[in-house]
């Protein structure tokens, strides 16, 4: 199976900037796509950010679209997240995910988890 660890999480003021990274061990052979998903608390886990390098995909939630940007470095098995211009509304636990499928939205489709990694985004 996979294994999946985030770091890179903190506290930050608005307009502030943190990259998180996720590292992957395991069967990393056999996923195909990794997202990023966020959850604040009382609110239900959402959809920030996937990529699907066998088809050249990249896709962010509209919220997060100019400000941040998901890449993968493939020789280190790491996915990362660079989150600029913070906002308040980013604050939450950021979720990494993979899955043997294309990218998606929903987290119902991903099949492997990291533990997550706090960001905090103070006004």
């Amino acid at each position: 199976q996979v294994q999946l660890v985030e770091s890179g999480g903190g506290l930050v003021q608005a307009g502030g900037s943190l990259r998180l990274s996720c590292a992957a061990s395991g069967r990393t052979f056999s996923t195909y796509a990794m997202g990023w998903f966020r959850q604040a608390p009382g609110k239900e886990r959402e959809f920030v950010a996937a990529y699907a390098w066998s088809d050249s995909i990249t896709v962010y939630e509209d919220s997060v679209k100019g400000r941040f940007t998901i890449s993968r470095d493939n020789a280190k098995n790491t996915l990362y997240l660079q989150m600029n211009s913070l906002k308040p509304e980013d604050t939450g636990v950021y979720y990494c995910a993979a899955r043997t499928g294309s990218y998606s939205t929903s987290s119902m489709s991903y099949d492997y988890w990291g533990q997550g990694t706090q960001v905090t985004v103070s006004s």
